[in-house]
């Protein structure tokens, strides 16, 4: 086999070790208390291997929420326009189901609502951009304006990610049981109808 593939499979097994060991340990301990050395202990990679595939341990962390983000690993193809609906639709129960979940998800989400450095700056303008995408290629095949469509999904999502990380510490909001699967099918109901709403209007 050609040793430069060898290398770069030996590469991409590094990275990965270290990406599931920093998500082991922010899961553990959050985003704050990560260093290079916990890191390099956690995962039995050297310092600088990390440095040399990352840069630093801010390289490292971005790399590790880009590969997790949901926004940011959106898929790329579009349906036609009438299968719009229904691909929103499983677009935000896949978020809801990815952030009850995923409880690193939640701890990014909370990070970023009381923190802000290099990082969350970098993944923040990321996630703009990708969501300014998703709504631009939906408006142009919906043939609408992206300014109505842009605030409801603020809305959507923006809910979706407070309850998730709501139900960590509380089970209920406005009488919805969100520590219970039935609560959740309520809410998705209640996001299925908005999207239908939405787009009979723009028949």
């Amino acid at each position: 086999m050609n040793k430069t593939v060898n290398t770069e499979r030996d590469r991409e097994a590094t990275e990965n070790k270290l990406i599931v060991a920093i998500g082991q340990m922010i899961e553990e301990n959050g985003f704050e208390k990560i260093g290079i050395n916990a890191v390099a202990a956690k995962s039995e990679v050297s310092k600088i291997l990390i440095y040399r595939y990352f840069g630093s341990i801010d390289g490292l962390l971005t790399a590790y929420i880009r590969k997790n983000d949901f926004w940011l690993n959106f898929p790329n193809k579009f349906p036609e326009k009438e299968g719009i609906p229904a691909f929103l639709k499983s677009v935000f129960h896949k978020m809801v189901m990815q952030l009850r979940t995923n409880s690193v998800l939640r701890r990014l989400y909370r990070w970023e609502l009381s923190s802000n450095n290099n990082i969350i700056e970098v993944v923040r303008r990321q996630r703009e951009v990708a969501g300014n995408d998703i709504i631009a290629n939906i408006s142009e095949i919906m043939m609408c304006q992206p300014k109505s469509l842009a605030a409801i999904a603020t809305i959507i999502t923006s809910s979706i990610t407070y309850l998730a990380m709501l139900e960590d510490n509380c089970n209920i909001y406005n009488g919805i049981r969100i520590d219970q699967e039935t609560g959740w099918k309520q809410i998705t109901d209640a996001i299925d109808m908005i999207i239908d709403n939405t787009f009979n209007s723009l028949k």
